[in-house]
């Protein structure tokens, strides 16, 4: 047998493919395909809720499950979980802080005026331990009947009871906390997993004349304004001045106090510097005084003690002695006595000046 029928025959030895086999890999390829699709499509599309066996749960996020329509008392938390698929739907629901925003609220004031709040943003949380009862008796889209609806409704209140010049200047401020406060309340009351943490509402549009109107009118107020701070600044700037020149005149006067106290406390030194001078002097003048006096009196006792008979009888006659003049004539002069009766007077005057010191005595 020659090469090529050799050939021939063994390409004829092998056996062709069955249409069965070809039947059972593109089964096992489509398979593969659904599980694949099953598990990457994302999480957003509705198809995987239903189709989806494995699924995920975000962070911040709760699972909540419904079999056939009904609602699950079954909460499961963020990670990977699994569930029945075409029969188990499932939704992820956010517990932690989320911020509604609210746009275009229409609402007319209490005197006819059209405003429009272009948004006002709702910061709440719903409670995990009451996602069940909030979403079984509110659906999934439960922030849309408390916050949404009721943002509306409580605006248009709040517009209805003031007036332009209230809602656009005078109590826009306290729009906020009147919001926050209606929305916690018939949350509290009705749906009480909601919490309201804040809410922001924005300045509303009014209509163009009006908000010329108002913007001249703070014009005017701050023309006012800065009169009224100039004004102050005059005020105290005199009171500034009123002050100083106080400050100044309390303390010319201080000085002149001080001044005259000194001028006092000299005078009162010098004073007391004279009155001591005086009583030295006088200590003086009474010490020489005494001296004086206690001198004459010694020399009183010294000269009744001197003064005898004998010793002026002896100065008599040494003072006759020591004239020496010489009278003549017929008659001399009547001092001219003779010794022993001038003896006898001076004794008779001693005896008489003795008596009397022994009286007094």
């Amino acid at each position: 047998m020659d090469p090529q029928q050799q050939g021939a025959g063994a390409t004829q030895a092998q056996p062709r493919p069955q249409p069965g086999d070809s039947s059972a890999i593109l089964a096992v390829f489509l398979t593969f395909i659904a599980i694949v699709s099953l598990i990457l499509i994302p999480s957003s599309s509705s198809v995987k809720s239903s189709l989806a066996i494995l699924h995920q749960i975000p962070e911040g996020h709760v699972g909540v499950y419904w079999r056939g329509g009904a609602l699950l008392e079954a909460i499961t938390h963020p990670g990977f979980h699994l569930k029945l698929p075409l029969i188990t739907h499932y939704e992820p629901v956010q517990v932690t802080l989320q911020t509604d925003q609210v746009t275009d609220i229409p609402c007319g004031t209490k005197g006819g005026v059209m405003i429009n709040f272009e948004k006002i943003e709702v910061v709440n949380r719903l409670r995990k331990e009451y996602v069940y009862e909030t979403l079984r008796d509110y659906g999934v889209q439960y922030d849309k009947t408390w916050i949404y609806d009721k943002i509306h409704h409580e605006i248009n209140q709040f517009c209805s009871s003031h007036s332009l010049q209230q809602v656009y200047i005078d109590v826009f401020d306290q729009i906020d906390e009147k919001m926050k406060d209606a929305l916690q309340v018939d949350c509290t009351r009705y749906a009480p997993g909601i919490e309201i943490i804040s809410v922001r509402v924005t300045k509303p549009t009014i209509p163009d004349r009006i908000r010329r109107n108002f913007e001249q009118m703070e014009e005017e107020r701050t023309r006012v304004l800065i009169a009224i701070e100039k004004q102050k600044v005059a005020e105290k700037e005199a009171e500034t001045s009123k002050k100083m020149a106080i400050s100044e005149a309390e303390k010319n006067a201080n000085v002149s106090k001080i001044l005259m106290e000194q001028k006092l406390m000299e005078k009162d030194s010098a004073r007391m510097q004279e009155e001591i001078d005086n009583q030295m002097y006088l200590a003086r003048q009474r010490g020489l005084a005494d001296a004086d006096f206690y001198r004459v009196l010694k020399e009183a006792e010294a000269n009744k003690l001197m003064l005898t008979p004998e010793y002026l009888e002896l100065k008599f006659i040494e003072a006759i002695a020591d004239n020496t003049k010489i009278f003549f004539g017929e008659k001399v002069p009547s001092m001219i006595l003779d010794q022993r009766l001038l003896g006898n007077f001076l004794q008779e005057i001693s005896r008489n000046t003795s008596m009397k010191g022994s009286a007094d005595a």
